[in-house]
């Protein structure tokens, strides 16, 4: 998902063989870092995850089914293009060193607010959306379509994000720039369900009320993981590392 708070997993060093799975679970508050079955080797050798293969499928089936905005498909263009602007520009990886991680990605709490981010972000709202197609409910599903959207092109982006190459600034780039803008989406999805009326023909009374509490819940989520913990808590703590480990390495130059 991103929930997203980027790289952070056990301060530990481990093997090289071992580093790139690894580093897939560096973020317990994104999708990439929920238990996956695949092999240290098999997961080096993909380029594209399991999950990321998912993502993928759900960002083609909602760009493909017209009710994606040109906007939102220019923010994910632009955001892969500033990811990589960031990484050449402003945040190159430590030369030589493999930097340390925040949090542990197996504490508990973090794995089960991971799981409650991906079924209140993505599970729901998709089912919510499947259900819509059969109620005839379209204003519905187009409010909440961009959410999704742009919350399965986290988690695509999330996985290039977590590879080798990228330092700890640019791990936490995407959750942070990308659940920004979802709260503007969230905004207009909660205006449109609050307007619908109670009788309209497009939507029964019960997916009324169920669609106003998953907006409600959406945001209520997504703005507590931006503001009360990707900005004050996270951020500054992957800045700490990324900034300690190119001044251990300068020193040592």
């Amino acid at each position: 998902m991103s929930g997203g708070v980027g790289a952070t997993s056990k301060d530990i060093s481990l093997p090289k063989e071992h580093e790139v799975a690894f580093k897939q679970q560096d973020d317990p508050t994104s999708f990439q870092s929920t238990k996956s079955t695949a092999t240290p080797s098999k997961a080096s050798s993909n380029f594209l995850s399991f999950r990321q293969l998912n993502a993928l499928a759900v960002v083609t089936v909602f760009a493909a089914s017209g009710m994606i905005s040109a906007e939102d498909f220019a923010f994910v263009i632009f955001s892969l293009i500033y990811m990589f602007f960031l990484f050449k520009i402003a945040f190159p990886p430590p030369p030589q060193s493999k930097e340390s991680s925040v949090f542990d990605p197996n504490t508990t709490i973090l794995r089960v607010y991971v799981l409650v981010g991906a079924i209140i972000g993505l599970l729901l709202p998709i089912a919510y959306i499947l259900e819509g197609i059969f109620e005839g409910d379209k204003e519905g599903i187009k409010a909440a379509a961009p959410h999704v959207f742009l919350l399965a092109s986290q988690v695509f982006m999330e996985g290039v994000a977590f590879s080798d190459k990228f330092s700890t600034p640019i791990r936490v780039f995407v959750p942070v720039f990308y659940n920004s803008r979802r709260i503007f989406t969230i905004v207009d999805w909660l205006k449109t369900e609050f307007s619908k009326a109670e009788g309209d023909n497009s939507a029964s009374a019960r997916r009324l009320y169920l669609g106003r509490a998953l907006a409600l819940a959406n945001m209520a989520f997504w703005c507590f993981n931006l503001f009360g913990f990707l900005l004050p808590v996270y951020l500054p703590k992957a800045f700490k590392k990324y900034y300690s480990a190119n001044g251990n390495k300068g020193k040592e130059m």
